[in-house]
């Protein structure tokens, strides 16, 4: 694991810039300030160090890790929403379910039977796309949305709320907007198709690199870290 060395006064710092620059995207999208909500992915922050963001004040944040994800919520529970951003495993759903308020990574079938056979209430999650067919990284592709959604149907528990994807890494941020434009395409398509089933209205997209041109094309949930700390 990486060294995570910020203070609370140099993450509080960073994360009002990095409000700022959200809500000012948003604003030159026509989109209300405020809307975008900034989660802080934690994969780089030891379960010891998860105090220095409380005192900063970051009260939504996401990780990779099941194991992970059950040590720090064991210990700050009360302080943190928490969502989970990374791979997820069938077997893992256990695990992961009772802790989350959103799981944004949902892109197998097996995944979708877990959370219904273990779902005690509905559940809403994202289905993950490879918005630009990468073999490198996990989820569906744009093609396949229609008929992974026909196959998870019938689990009536588990419930598709929106998209999370993650493009490909540019070195100008901008050339990442047409991705980010086919996911809200998708969205809006996938949201007309399933009207009274599915909403697709949450679009979890964007990380520290690239979270101003994420907001600017739609995303209403920013996955940053990096930047942060």
């Amino acid at each position: 694991m990486k060294q995570f060395n910020g203070t609370a006064d140099h993450v509080r710092e960073r994360l009002a810039e990095v409000r700022e620059r959200v809500d000012e995207a948003a604003r030159q999208a026509g989109r209300a300030a405020g809307e975008v909500e900034i989660l802080v992915a934690t994969k780089y922050v030891a379960a010891e160090d998860m105090g220095v963001l409380r005192d900063a004040g970051v009260t939504l944040v996401g990780e990779n890790r099941a194991q992970d994800l059950v040590a720090k919520h064991e210990r700050f529970a009360g302080d943190f929403v928490f969502d989970f951003i990374g791979h997820l495993q069938s077997r893992k759903v256990k695990l992961v379910l009772p802790l989350v308020r959103l799981i944004h990574s949902v892109s197998t079938t097996s995944v979708v039977e877990e959370l219904q056979g273990r779902a005690q209430n509905p559940v809403t999650v994202l289905l993950e796309v490879n918005i630009a067919a990468e073999e490198s990284k996990a989820g569906i592709a744009l093609g396949e949305a229609e008929r992974f959604l026909d196959q998870a149907a019938g689990c009536d528990k588990v419930s598709f709320g929106g998209l999370m994807c993650m493009p490909p890494l540019y070195a100008d941020p901008e050339l990442t907007a047409p991705h980010f434009a086919r996911a809200r395409q998708l969205a809006a398509d996938l949201s007309a198709r399933w009207a009274g089933r599915y909403t697709f209205a949450q679009l979890s997209m964007g990380t520290s690199v690239d979270y101003e041109v994420a907001v600017r094309e739609g995303a209403t949930i920013v996955r940053v870290g990096s930047v942060l700390f």
